[in-house]
């Protein structure tokens, strides 16, 4: 077993980030858990993997998000 002495400052930090990660995940949960998608975000998830597996590429996160605020009637930044 490797000591926390013989790590690089880059390894450290991987692990740090991990067991942070993995104590908020034992603590807070997932958030989404129970949470239902609406139909329409749906729509455009399957819209856009089936759009990816055609080797097409889809849209932006900035596109997205552009169309979910227009949807919900927020202006978009």
């Amino acid at each position: 077993m490797r000591k926390v002495s013989d790590l690089t400052v880059e390894e450290f930090e991987q692990l740090l980030e991990e067991i942070v990660e993995r104590k908020l995940e034992e603590f807070l949960g997932d958030p989404d858990e129970g949470l239902e998608l609406t139909e329409w975000i749906k729509k455009q998830l399957q819209e856009s993997m089936a759009a990816w597996e055609a080797g097409e590429r889809g849209i932006s996160l900035d596109e997205f998000v552009r169309q979910v605020h227009k949807k919900r009637g927020r202006r978009s930044k």
